[in-house]
């Protein structure tokens, strides 16, 4: 999900509400403790120089059980923090502490966000010595004519 679309969806909102793939909610008195951007440059394992940049929020419990956010408070943030920082546009990574700082991409099923979980993986894979999923097949699926019964093949 991009700033764009959440700044889309606020207005239509009338609760902020975070999900975890596996249908647990983040609590309802979360606080968004940061919205920024964070630029990532590195170095595959191929060699190749490359560089990310994502739009962050971190999301908070603390012991304010009465703390609601609401969609026009987030809005006002992450207003703010385009003004103020100079944020671009882009995709949105999500920090949530469990039981470390887990990072999930953001998505929207219709109700609430939900926190994707990301995965890791090789982006030079043609230069790491990894090999290639092979295609399963059946030995049905073979079309050989020498294994065929008096082919005399065996």
């Amino acid at each position: 999900m991009t700033l764009e679309q959440i700044k889309e969806i606020l207005p239509t909102l009338e609760n902020v509400e975070f999900q975890l793939e596996d249908g647990t909610f983040v609590p309802e008195y979360f606080h968004v403790t940061e919205v920024g951007q964070i630029t990532k440059k590195f170095i595959d394992c191929g060699g190749t120089i490359r560089k990310e940049k994502v739009v962050n929020f971190q999301l908070w419990n603390a012991n304010d059980f009465e703390h609601r956010l609401k969609p026009n408070k987030l809005l006002h943030i992450i207003e703010l923090s385009e003004s103020k920082l100079g944020i671009e546009k882009g995709e949105i990574e999500v920090e949530y502490q469990s039981e470390t700082i887990g990072k999930y991409d953001l998505d929207f099923n219709g109700n609430y966000f939900v926190l994707k979980n990301k995965q890791t993986a090789c982006l030079a894979s043609d230069a790491c010595g990894i090999p290639a999923e092979k295609q399963k097949i059946t030995l049905s699926e073979l079309n050989s004519a020498c294994c065929t019964p008096n082919s005399g093949c065996c």
